[in-house]
C-alpha cells in the first residue's frame, strides 16, 4: 500500500500507508509529488500511518538488493528530511504507532508531534544495527531535541513509550489511539493561515545547519 491523501477542512492529511511505511523508492515519489500538491492546495499538513506502525524508516530490503544505488536513494531520504523542515506550511506528525529510524527522523522534521500514549515506540537502532548517522541526519536530531535528549537517543538505541517520548522532548502531545489526527488538527487549528513565503524563510533560517548538512549528501 502507497500513500493516500485527503482533506480535512484546509488541512491535508497524508497517510503513509497501512505496512511497515519504510521509504521504498516507490513511496519517495509519490510522497513528493503529494507535498507539491498540498504546498499549493492546503494551509497545514498532518502525516499519519495506519495500525501498528507510523514508519520504519529506510527500505533496508531494497538497500541490499541494490547496493550501487545506496548513495542516491538516501540523500533522496535526506532531501524529503529537508523538504519537511523548510516546509512553507504548518506540518505535524500524528505518530499512530512505532517510528524507527529515519522514520522517526520523519516525524522529527515536521514542526510538531503527537504520538499515541498506549502502544508503539520512537526510536533510533542505528546504534544496535550497525549503521552510523549521516552528519545531515545527526544534525537533524541535534536541531531538535536537547543536548542530552540527543545523546541518550542516538548512543543508546532506547525504545521510548508515549510519555518518555514526550519528557525528551520527542513528540509535543500524546493521545488516544483514535484522537492522534485530532490532536494534531488542534495544534494547527490555531496557525493556519500565516504567509508561506514567510513561513518558509524562518524554518530555512532556523534549521540552516541542519539542511546544510542534509544537502551535503550522505558522508562518505
Amino acid at each position: 500500500m502507497t500513500t493516500t491523501l485527503h482533506y480535512r477542512d484546509k488541512v491535508a492529511v497524508l497517510t503513509l500507508g497501512a505496512d511497515e511505511n519504510r521509504f521504498s523508492p516507490e513511496r519517495l515519489s509519490a510522497l513528493r509529488a503529494q507535498l507539491d500538491e498540498i504546498e499549493h492546495d492546503a494551509q497545514g499538513l498532518i502525516t499519519v500511518g495506519t495500525g501498528k506502525f507510523y514508519s520504519n524508516g529506510l527500505d533496508l530490503e531494497w538497500l541490499l538488493a541494490h547496493p550501487d544505488e545506496a548513495d542516491d536513494y538516501v540523500d533522496q531520504v535526506q532531501r524529503l528530511f529537508v523538504r519537511l523542515l523548510t516546509f512553507p506550511l504548518p506540518t505535524v506528525a500524528a505518530v499512530n504507532g512505532h517510528a524507527f529510524g529515519a522514520g522517526a527522523m520523519f516525524a522529527l522534521a515536521h514542526d510538531f508531534r503527537v504520538m499515541r500514549q498506549d502502544r508503539g515506540y520512537y526510536c533510533f537502532p542505528e546504534v544496535d544495527i550497525n549503521i552510523p548517522f549521516t552528519a545531515g541526519m545527526a544534525a537533524l536530531i541535534q536541531s531538535k531535541l536537547s543536548p542530552q535528549a540527543a545523546l541518550e537517543a542516538m548512543t543508546t538505541g532506547r525504545r521510548y513509550g508515549g510519555a518518555d517520548a514526550r519528557s525528551a522532548g520527542l513528540v509535543d502531545d500524546t493521545a488516544a489511539e483514535d484522537s492522534v489526527v485530532d490532536v494534531a488538527m488542534q495544534r494547527l487549528s490555531p496557525i493556519l493561515g500565516k504567509d508561506p513565503g514567510t513561513v518558509a524563510a524562518i524554518k530555512s533560517t532556523m534549521f540552516a545547519a541542519a539542511t546544510d548538512a542534509l544537502e551535503r549528501g550522505r558522508a562518505r
